[in-house]
């Protein structure tokens, strides 16, 4: 499987056989400025401007904004309700977490997460393989949180998301807190922000630090 960062929470991710999944694109004003990515499926975790730009996709996906399973061409994604605060959605609403089937690997998107998963949705999500989880606080996970999150989940690699870059418009903490609070993995700072990912390359646990690149 290859993934691309495309800024804040938007990932592509690309099967073996070349079927692709766009995580949570945002919206220009956000500073990320996404346009024509070739998609067979765009799955979204809730409807704010910066996890919703649909527009991003080049044709004709499928849009996963909903709870429950979904098939795109033999991919299985699996959407697990959550909410984006700690308050059961009564601050900022619902948030979908997306446990995504993909050359054999478990790929949890935690789109903006609020709070720490119960068991219910603890077991919904599994035992993911490749975690991608908010870090910058202010409207999700803050690092103390997110790491906590870790902790819970146990993946075999972590890449953090939705934190401050230069190109943000707005103001949400830096990836580094998050990284000095976790314990016992590996930091891989990437020179790139793309990589590939295979059920033979999960090795030991680890972290994974896109480098954004317009």
């Amino acid at each position: 499987m290859k993934m691309q960062w495309y800024g804040h929470s938007c990932f592509l991710l690309t099967s073996s056989d070349g079927v692709r999944i766009l995580t949570d694109p945002c919206a220009p004003t956000t500073g990320y400025r996404l346009e024509n990515i070739e998609a067979d499926a765009v799955t979204s975790s809730h409807a704010h401007y910066d996890h919703n730009f649909f527009a991003a996709a080049a044709g004709s996906p499928e849009a996963i904004s909903t709870p429950g399973e979904h098939t795109v061409r033999g991919v299985t994604i699996t959407g697990i309700p959550t909410f984006h605060d700690d308050a059961g959605g009564k601050e900022r609403g619902p948030n979908i977490v997306y446990a995504i089937e993909m050359d054999g690997l478990r790929i949890v998107h935690l789109g903006d997460l609020g709070h720490q998963p119960d068991a219910a949705a603890c077991a919904a999500i599994g035992a993911p393989d490749v975690l991608l989880v908010p870090v910058g606080g202010t409207y999700t996970l803050d690092a103390a949180g997110a790491c906590a999150v870790v902790a819970l989940l146990k993946p075999r690699i972590v890449i953090p998301m939705h934190y401050q870059t230069a190109a943000l418009t707005f103001s949400l903490d830096p990836v580094e807190p998050f990284l000095t609070g976790l314990s016992g993995r590996t930091i891989h700072r990437l020179q790139q922000s793309e990589c590939t990912i295979t059920r033979e390359t999960l090795g030991t646990p680890r972290v994974l630090v896109f480098n954004y690149q317009k």
